[in-house]
C-alpha cells in the first residue's frame, strides 16, 4: 500500500495516436481508486487526462480537478466526474494548487504543455522548494529519449547526478504505485557562490 494519499496526474489533453497510452493512464486512474489514493489533474475532458480521471472516478476513487479559467467552459472541462473542481486564474496557479493538494507527481506522455509542468515541478525539487517524489511514467519507452538527454547534462557537469537520481522512472503502473510511496528522495540545499 502506497503511503501516498493524493497523486498529481500530469499528461496529455489530447487523444494519443498509440492506444497503448490511453490504457495505461485509464490503468492507473483505476489503480489510484484501488489504493485510496485522491487523482489530482488539470480538470480536462479530453486526452490522456480524461482517461486516467474516468478510470479513477468510475472505479470509485476521488478526483480532484484545477482548471484555468480560460479553460472553464463545458466542452473542456469534465465537472460530471470530479469530485472537487478548483478554477483557478493562470496556469501558474494551477501548477501551485496542484502542488498543494498532492504529496508527489506522476509525469505520462504529453506534449509541451506536460513537459513545462515537469519541469518546474522538477526544478521546485532540485533548489529545495519541496521534497516530493516525482515520477516519469515511462510508457512504451516515450520518454526513454528524455532520460538520455538529462544524462547528458550529467555528463557535461551541468546537473548533479543527486537530482537525476532523485527522479522515479517507472514502466509499469505497480512500479510507479510502489515507488512513489517509498520515502522522499532529501536533495541538498542548493548552495550558491557568492561569486557567479
Amino acid at each position: 500500500m502506497a503511503k501516498i494519499k493524493s497523486l498529481a496526474v500530469f499528461c496529455a489533453s489530447s487523444k494519443p495516436s498509440n492506444s497503448i497510452y490511453c490504457e495505461a493512464a485509464s490503468a492507473l486512474g483505476k489503480r489510484l481508486a484501488e489504493e485510496h489514493i485522491t487523482l489530482v489533474y488539470g480538470g480536462g475532458a479530453r486526452g490522456l487526462m480524461a482517461e486516467a480521471a474516468e478510470a479513477c472516478f468510475n472505479a470509485g476513487g476521488r478526483v480532484i480537478g484545477v482548471l484555468p479559467q480560460v479553460f472553464n467552459k463545458p466542452e473542456v472541462r469534465l465537472k460530471e466526474i470530479q469530485s472537487e473542481l478548483h478554477v483557478v486564474q493562470t496556469m501558474h496557479e494551477r501548477k501551485e494548487k496542484m502542488y498543494s493538494l498532492s504529496d508527489a507527481f506522476a509525469v505520462l506522455p504529453g506534449g509541451i504543455g506536460t513537459l513545462e509542468e515537469f519541469f518546474e515541478i522538477f526544478t521546485w525539487k532540485q533548489i529545495g522548494f519541496h521534497r516530493k517524489n516525482i515520477a516519469l511514467f515511462n510508457i512504451n519507452g516515450f520518454y526513454t529519449p528524455l532520460v538520455s538527454f538529462l544524462e547528458k547534462i550529467v555528463a557535461d557537469g551541468l546537473m548533479d547526478r543527486m537530482v537525476l537520481d532523485s527522479l522515479i522512472i517507472a514502466e509499469t503502473v505497480d512500479d510507479l504505485i510502489e515507488r512513489l510511496g517509498r520515502e522522499e528522495t532529501v536533495l541538498p540545499d542548493k548552495i550558491w557562490d557568492s561569486r557567479n
